[in-house]
């Protein structure tokens, strides 16, 4: 098996955070799959939610931000509904994890390997262990922002 470098620029992100780079496989139908390059974002000043950014031919990503958890069960069992939704593959596919994103244009089918999202799952526990998200919110500072009418943002 020939693992390629992912065709994904670098992400540096202040703070604490990690980020995974992968090529994602746009499952076109059964036995046709497209590379997608692709990457998972993880920030301690949203500690609930990972991101997902696309690059579909695009000078800018598409982002879909989603929640951690999600993320982490479908590894395990089929996880999420409306937006996302994920799910672990099996049979031949067993070394996976699917990703579903359903937006207003449609949706589409995500190929990742299993292993690196683990691995990248990891070292967000690492950061900010689950359950102990919410002692990295600043909710003063986030209900300030809300009366004053600024952006709902967690982060700074």
């Amino acid at each position: 098996m020939v693992h390629e470098t992912p065709r994904v620029p670098p992400q540096r992100a202040a703070g604490e955070g990690c980020v995974l780079a992968l090529d994602l496989r746009v499952v076109v139908r059964p036995g046709l799959t497209v590379s997608v390059p692709a990457r998972l974002r993880y920030h301690t000043a949203d500690p609930y939610a990972v991101a997902l950014d696309n690059h579909v031919d695009s000078a800018t990503p598409i982002t879909w931000v989603f929640a951690r958890e999600l993320l982490a069960g479908g590894l395990r069992a089929r996880s999420g509904i409306g937006s996302v939704s994920v799910h672990p593959g099996v049979g031949s596919c067993a070394g996976s994890v699917f990703i579903t994103l359903t937006g207003e244009e449609g949706s589409v089918l995500l190929r990742a390997p299993a292993e690196p999202v683990r691995a990248f799952l990891a070292r967000t526990e690492r950061l900010v262990p689950t359950g102990r998200e919410r002692t990295r919110l600043d909710l003063d500072r986030l209900l300030r922002r809300l009366c004053d009418g600024g952006a709902a943002s967690p982060g700074p």
